[in-house]
């Protein structure tokens, strides 16, 4: 796990935790102070499992004398009906930190499994699917990483790590070559991408030395023709109207990478339930 990201948990989760258990959890105090308890948290749906860190922490804030025993790790596919954990302690605790806990597992878990999904779809072909920032706020280091546990990549993280050269910052600068040219001196060694609309702007773009050239809503033979046109002289992505039909026919056109804002926007959260088993 980066380092940045582990060093921004026990941020989101003292969030989490302060949105849903306030100044105190009312219902828990119905049970006696001294009630231990055994729970289980099983999936209801097949799913990649993305999210550990993240309950370790919850139980780690609510109470540190919780016991969490996973019965899987990040990146394991589960099926339905599967012990993903259990945990041991105060009946009270227990049941004050399961929404922080299940909210972070299944909404990461979805994120990985649909990029499990997608990519199996290409499996096969050498093309990178990569991830964008139409993220969920708060929590783009965390979608980032269920990426990888769904078996895609990262595209850059933030607007500060790699340039990403569009039509509006194209025309602010004045041209393509002076965006690449004013790219290398504001940020040396910085990776620069060109997103490109035609096959003139990608030559445009190759003449620049762009390192990453975004092919965007390229038809097929268009793709296959940019593949041909660059030769290797830098990678291209393909992006836009990315579909789960269309994901193959796009990866077989020889481009290097296809980013899909689906990975993290469009992601149905995995059903999990907690039952308490032994009080």
């Amino acid at each position: 796990m980066p380092p940045l990201l582990k060093k921004s948990i026990p941020e989101q989760v003292a969030g989490a935790i302060a949105e849903d258990v306030g100044d105190g959890d009312i219902t828990a105090m119905l049970i006696p102070e001294e009630r231990q308890a055994r729970a289980r948290v099983i999936t209801r749906d097949d799913a990649v499992l993305c999210g550990t860190a993240w309950v370790d922490e919850v139980f780690r804030q609510i109470d540190p004398e919780v016991n969490v025993i996973w019965q899987a790790k990040d990146g394991e596919r589960v099926i339905r009906n599967q012990v993903l954990f259990y945990l041991e302690g105060s009946a009270r605790s227990l049941l004050t930190g399961e929404r922080c806990a299940l909210n972070f597992v299944q909404s990461l878990s979805g994120t990985a499994t649909r990029c499990q999904q997608y990519a199996d779809l290409v499996s096969d072909t050498r093309v990178q699917l990569l991830d964008t920032r139409k993220t969920i706020p708060g929590l783009r280091l965390a979608q980032k990483y269920a990426v990888t546990c769904g078996g895609c990549f990262n595209h850059r993280i933030g607007l500060y790590d790699a340039f990403l050269i569009k039509e509006n910052h194209i025309s602010a600068c004045g041209s393509i070559a002076a965006s690449v040219e004013r790219a290398h001196s504001v940020a040396p060694g910085k990776p620069v991408e060109v997103e490109v609309e035609n096959l003139d702007e990608l030559n445009e773009a190759l003449d620049a030395s762009a390192d990453i050239i975004m092919i965007d809503n390229f038809s097929l033979s268009m793709m296959r023709e940019a593949v041909k046109i660059a030769d290797g002289r830098a990678k291209l992505e393909a992006s836009g109207g990315v579909t789960d039909e269309t994901l193959r026919d796009i990866a077989l056109t020889g481009v290097d990478y296809i980013s899909i804002g689906a990975l993290t926007k469009d992601c149905k959260a995995v059903d999990l339930s907690m039952r308490l088993v032994e009080i």
